[in-house]
């Protein structure tokens, strides 16, 4: 087998961690979304977990002052939204309105759920210890909700500079893990 030197700059798309998710704020009335490709879970019940969000986002100021926000897993059926939502900011654009996306009420936080995705979680701040340093927040999940209608969605997976990888073929492997 041979390899070659990779740029670092390209790590990011060999190891994408998941699907491309919105995350929705309410600041003072107000509902926003944002892309967002990069999370990871950390803990598993409760379920915690991890993401990056630059502080220049109008989602940072948003989520910090709230400590709240859900994470609304998206197919690739509105990937031209998604991606929209990641190239303009809620700070000056309604983006449920521009990109044709429908606020629906949370149960246990004031941010929306996006009605269009075929799961959402409803997350508080669990530890933003990393926050200052890394703009790295600790999300816990308490209240999930999913289509039982999508058997197998097709989400989309950002792999860097405008490229984009949908979800495939499920494989099931013999595996002691729950």
């Amino acid at each position: 087998m041979k390899k070659r030197s990779l740029p670092l700059s390209r790590v990011y798309r060999h190891l994408e961690p998941g699907p491309v998710v919105l995350v929705t704020t309410a600041l003072e009335g107000r509902a926003n979304v944002m892309a967002m490709s990069w999370h990871t879970m950390m803990e598993f019940e409760p379920p915690l977990v991890g993401c990056v969000i630059s502080g220049d986002h109008h989602t940072f100021a948003a989520l910090e002052a709230t400590r709240e926000c859900a994470l609304n897993v998206p197919t690739v059926a509105i990937a031209r939204a998604v991606v929209g939502c990641g190239n303009v900011s809620g700070r000056r654009v309604d983006k449920f309105a521009r990109f044709g996306l429908t606020p629906v009420p949370a149960s246990r936080i004031a941010a929306p759920l996006v009605a269009e995705c075929y799961a959402s979680f409803e997350c508080r701040i669990h530890d933003a210890r990393l926050v200052a340093r890394y703009n790295f927040f600790i999300l816990e999940v308490v209240k999930a909700w999913i289509d039982p209608a999508m058997k197998a969605p097709r989400t989309i997976h950002h792999r860097g500079r405008g490229e984009f990888m949908v979800a495939g073929r499920t494989l099931r492997l013999p595996s002691r893990a729950k």
